[in-house]
């Protein structure tokens, strides 16, 4: 069983940033694929970047692309969503996610979910 809890969630103007956390604990951190998830009331989760367990391979959605980076510390069993330039339409709760496959882009792939973290952008 993995417990992720995340981080770093709060108002920020439009163009500004935040850096998101998620700390696991319960499980070997190092074998699980992390990924970031979003959700706006009424719309379906959606993802916003993966990262497999040795950093090597990192996945990200195109309305985040070039402006969200996924990073991770297995040392501090703790995976990073640092966001920049954000817009308003990137606001939501943020989840993180960890799962055994070595990609996921898909919620359904993912086994251990967060409780989330609120982000929102002014305009």
């Amino acid at each position: 069983q993995v417990l992720l809890v995340e981080s770093g969630g709060g108002l920020v103007q439009a163009g500004g940033s935040l850096r998101l956390s998620c700390a696991a604990s319960g499980g070997t951190f190092s074998r699980y694929t992390m990924g970031w998830f979003r959700q706006v009331p009424g719309k379906e989760r959606e993802f916003v970047a993966a990262i497999s367990w040795s950093s090597f391979t990192t996945d990200y959605a195109d309305a985040v692309k070039g402006r969200f980076t996924i990073f991770r510390d297995n040392a501090k069993n703790t995976v990073y969503l640092q966001m920049s330039s954000l817009k308003p339409e990137d606001t939501a709760i943020y989840y993180c996610a960890a799962t055994l496959k070595y990609r996921g882009s898909n919620s359904y792939e993912y086994n251990y979910w967060g409780q989330g973290t609120q982000v929102t952008v002014s305009s």
